[in-house]
């Protein structure tokens, strides 16, 4: 093989490891916001005890908690199941959750060198019908795991789970029609490209913009794929019912994995369709090319100004709490003051250097790479979030409500949406 076929093999390999290993750290991610999210609505403290060598991390640490716990759990085979079905249901369900998010940019292309990187796992044409086409799959792991389980309950689950998932793929990929007819492409490396624009010069072009209404269907849509309240009918977590109600163990543990990475998934595409995905507001790839150390020294005085805050908080929050500050400053207190500390002084020196060191080529594209990352990151975040807060704030839905949202009032919707969007095309281009 020649070198530039190494160097593609081996940039291949290394995004789809960070691809990999970002939707992993997200699972952590949502499990802690999703416990921590739960005690705040419901006016709880939360997970606050499990440490390790006194580090608590507000309650971080409990996740590694439970993966130890699960991992050495009994994994009980209930002696009636159909045992290849049984076990590659929650195999099927993490693998396509992995998959999920390969096809989703998180930077603009890297330029370095004549050499340019699509910063995205997989480049597909298709784009994300690639994610609904996942998405259509999925559905067969929760009926393998209802069928396989040979149980009246986790079968009557699973078929819950068919109707509601192909209810709500009709509505989803309406919803998406109206985008590519104003950006022209299903590419979503395109799409995220296309979404740099000013409307009237001030307003970014995302697609929450210009299609308000199909970014509501697609969200709505999206909660119910997910299997989340108020539509987590084939869970049914207050019904002796579920399609994982016969699993222990690891294999109990891989359902709400797939969950948790299905909620990134989820987040980054809606983060990608509609949100401008790593789109930083009134800043393009060339604008921080071009003026790189003006925007490094930005940075590093709004990150110094963040890590300056967090440390006030911290203090304030501890010392109005005496018991738990009394274990903060034994340990945890000097470890985090002493990380901010060191952010703090990393703040200052980039600060500094923005002043003496004028950014050459490459370090101003990925000075742009890294900002544009972090931007999706932190969209992706924040729709995590509320996708969590969600879960703790609406009710469940009975099976006639959902199945009459479906069908009676999201798909007549979507249609008239299409209407609406071609009918602005037209006379636009009229």
């Amino acid at each position: 093989m020649m070198n530039s076929d190494w160097m593609f093999l081996g940039t291949t390999t290394a995004r789809a490891v960070f691809m990999w290993g970002l939707t992993l750290v997200f699972i952590l991610i949502n499990i802690f916001l999703e416990r921590k999210i739960c005690a705040f609505v419901q006016d709880r403290v939360g997970p606050n005890r499990a440490h390790i060598c006194g580090v608590r991390l507000f309650g971080f640490i409990l996740n590694f908690a439970d993966a130890v716990k699960l991992i050495f759990k009994e994994d009980i085979l209930p002696p009636f199941v159909n045992k290849a079905y049984y076990i590659a249901a929650p195999a099927v369900i993490m693998t396509i959750a992995l998959m999920g998010a390969a096809v989703v940019p998180f930077a603009d292309d890297l330029t370095v060198g004549g050499f340019t990187l699509p910063m995205q796992a997989l480049n597909l044409n298709v784009g994300f019908l690639y994610i609904l086409a996942l998405t259509s799959l999925s559905v067969y792991s929760l009926v393998l795991a209802g069928w396989g389980s040979n149980s009246k309950y986790p079968l009557l689950s699973a078929m819950r789970s068919s109707a509601q998932m192909i209810s709500y793929e009709i509505s989803m990929g309406l919803s998406l029609v109206g985008l590519v007819m104003v950006f022209g492409s299903v590419d979503l490396g395109q799409i995220v490209k296309a979404q740099g624009g000013l409307i009237a010069g001030v307003v970014p072009r995302w697609g929450i913009v210009v299609q308000p209404l199909g970014a509501l269907l697609f969200a709505v849509a999206s909660l119910a794929e997910l299997n989340r309240t108020p539509f987590d009918l084939p869970e049914g977590e207050s019904e002796i019912i579920g399609f994982h109600v016969e699993y222990s163990s690891m294999k109990f543990a891989l359902f709400f994995m797939a969950e948790y990475a299905n909620i990134f998934v989820a987040s980054a595409v809606f983060a990608a369709l509609f949100l401008g995905g790593w789109q930083i507001p009134w800043l393009t790839t060339a604008a921080i090319k071009e003026h790189a150390a003006p925007v490094f020294r930005t940075v590093s005085i709004v990150a110094l100004a963040a890590m300056m805050a967090v440390a006030a908080l911290l203090v304030r929050f501890y010392r109005k709490r005496p018991y738990q500050w009394k274990d903060l400053r034994r340990i945890e207190g000097p470890v985090l003051l002493s990380a901010l500390g060191l952010g703090a002084l990393l703040a200052v020196a980039g600060i500094v250097a923005s002043y003496v060191i004028t950014p050459g080529p490459i370090m101003a594209a990925l000075l742009a790479c890294g900002l544009q990352m972090a931007a999706f990151c932190g969209k992706s975040f924040f729709l995590c979030a509320f996708v969590i807060l969600v879960r703790w704030t609406l009710p469940r839905l009975r099976y006639d409500q959902l199945m009459a949202l479906g069908w009676k009032i999201m798909l007549p919707l979507g249609l008239a949406n299409l209407l609406v969007t071609g009918l602005v095309l037209l006379l636009k281009k009229g």
